[in-house]
């Protein structure tokens, strides 16, 4: 889902329970429940967490490149071209960002749904 899409589902979340059709039981006017869960699967792959884990990974190599390429180009290693380096730098940059940028829309997701009433 896109950010958009996920700003529009919260949107109209916001006015079914601000409107009123949302009961105190949880249920939508008009809408039948929701059949109990019978048995949980477990899903082939892997977790969020996991995923979450490597990608820290990933940015944390980012930045041990870019610092080894900087630390050798300032030893004067004739291998390493300051291009080389300045392209490893806003690669580290770069994926520091995003993910920054991903730690604080979860942080805002979670907290919007720690905040919405039961």
């Amino acid at each position: 889902m896109s950010e958009m899409q996920i700003q529009s589902v919260l949107q109209q979340m916001r006015a079914m329970s601000q409107s009123g059709r949302i009961e105190q039981s949880g249920r939508s006017e008009g809408v039948a429940p929701v059949a109990p869960v019978t048995g949980v699967r477990r899903v082939e792959g892997e977790d969020f967490a996991s995923k979450m884990k490597e990608a820290v990974r990933y940015v944390n190599d980012v930045q041990q490149d870019a610092t080894t390429l900087q630390t050798r180009f300032e030893l004067g290693d004739n291998q390493v071209s300051l291009p080389q380096v300045m392209i490893a730098m806003n690669k580290s940059t770069v994926a520091f960002e995003a993910t920054n940028q991903v730690r604080n829309r979860l942080l805002s997701a979670y907290q919007e749904v720690m905040s919405m009433q039961v």
